[in-house]
């Protein structure tokens, strides 16, 4: 199992950025897709984006063009770009990764973006 922790959220204005990152315990081996997914107030789970171990990238339609996922780099470190902020972004958002044996979680981290 890998341990994954996300951090950068906070409280952002209506238009802005903030990045996210999701670090991981050790480098993550073999095939697997990583996924960043969101919890609104009130609302069920829903996927932002996604990338896999081989670099392919998909958005979900509300975030894209305002989203850019990166995978690990060298230091085990992938980041959600985020711009463009919109109300209707907040939510705890949450990595996992999911390889053909295990599927990992993090605790998530809160967006807030309100003015």
């Amino acid at each position: 199992q890998v341990q994954l922790v996300e951090s950068g959220g906070g409280l952002v204005q209506p238009g802005g950025s903030l990045r996210l990152s999701c670090a991981a315990s050790g480098r993550i081996l073999g095939i697997y897709i990583m996924n960043w997914s969101r919890q609104g107030p009130g609302k069920q789970r829903e996927l932002v984006a996604t990338i896999t171990s081989a670099g392919g990238s998909h958005y979900a339609d509300s975030v894209r063009g305002r989203f850019t996922v990166s995978n690990f780099n060298a230091q085990n470190m992938a980041y959600l770009q985020m711009n463009m902020l919109k109300t209707e972004d907040t939510g705890v958002y949450l990595c996992n990764v999911k390889t053909p044996t295990r599927d990992n979680w993090g605790q998530g981290t809160q967006v807030t973006v309100s003015s």
